[in-house]
């Protein structure tokens, strides 16, 4: 039982030489980065859709009310002061939306529970690693896993978050956004939107 105890940790250990060693370098074309936000005190995100809209909206909830933001842009559209607001009543894990998607019931993910897109239509995939906790890395793959390949060509190390926490990070349901939000940062990386 012994042999067997050594063998995970060293397969551990090796999980964390390979993560701390990969750079953090920008993602690859045709991502985008995008300057990070500061929104303190920030609790979820979610994704709206406006159908006739070819851009993603995220609502963004903190201690100092609602944000909707233009995602291929990081612009903020809409703003709920309202502190009240970003603290919900039960346990459902959405929020009502808030500009041009009121009325609307987003789904959330953060210091609640939930969870966002982890990949994309067509094949990229987004991970979150701690060799370090509670230091948290992002690592972002296209075809494949951090744990295959060379950091650099089928997988990058685009984020570390050691200042605050992570509250969520994944994709848009369209997949051209790429969003990490923590108790402090937002963070888009995006890609071109294509209209048909």
């Amino acid at each position: 039982m012994r042999g067997k105890l050594d063998t995970v940790t060293s397969y551990q250990d090796q999980l964390r030489a390979r993560f701390r060693a990969a750079p953090l370098q920008p993602p690859p074309a045709p991502w985008q980065p995008l300057t990070p936000i500061a929104v303190g005190g920030l609790s979820c995100v979610g994704f709206g859709v406006v159908p006739e809209s070819h851009d993603d909206l995220l609502l963004v909830v903190s201690s100092n009310g609602r944000g909707l933001f233009e995602c291929s842009t990081g612009t903020r559209i809409a703003r709920d002061p309202d502190p009240d607001a970003g603290w919900p009543d039960t346990n459902e894990l959405v929020h009502e939306g808030i500009g041009p998607i009121s009325g609307v019931a987003v789904p959330m993910a953060g210091l609640w529970g939930g969870g966002l897109h982890t990949t994309t239509p067509d094949d990229w995939t987004v991970d979150v690693m701690a060799p370090d906790w509670p230091v948290e890395s992002v690592m972002l793959s296209l075809n494949g896993s951090p744990y295959r390949g060379e950091a650099g060509s089928s997988w990058w190390h685009v984020h570390r978050e050691a200042s605050c926490e992570l509250r969520a990070v994944g994709f848009s349901p369209s997949g051209k956004t790429l969003v990490i939000a923590s108790s402090c940062t937002l963070t888009f990386f995006t890609r071109p939107f294509e209209t048909s």
